[in-house]
């Protein structure tokens, strides 16, 4: 029996957000927007490298925006673009999931 073939479009979004931390990071920024710190400190596993990274690509991406306010000292806060928010529902059935069949050891 031949296997169908995977649309291109959904392997790329699997792709994208199966790396390490991406999905996290959406999913706290479903909040609002956050700093970088705050992002940081809500993930304590993640390193700043590594976030600074994810959130490089999911800016990339269009997931996210980066906003610097020109104030002293700067601030800088990360946010949902609507590509971003319309990931809303699929986290939702994710949480959904996770209750109804993941066990924590």
């Amino acid at each position: 029996m031949e296997m169908p073939q995977l649309c291109p479009r959904f392997e790329r979004a699997i792709e994208l957000l199966s790396k390490r931390w991406s999905t996290l990071i959406v999913y706290r920024l479903l909040d609002g927007p956050q700093r970088f710190v705050d992002i940081e400190n809500s993930l304590p596993n993640l390193s700043g490298k590594v976030l600074s990274d994810r959130l490089r690509e999911l800016e990339t991406e269009g997931v996210i925006q980066r906003t610097v306010y020109p104030e002293k000292p700067v601030r800088i806060e990360y946010s949902l673009t609507d590509k971003g928010r319309d990931l809303a529902p699929l986290m939702d059935d994710i949480q959904q999931w996770a209750t109804r069949w993941v066990e924590l050891d």
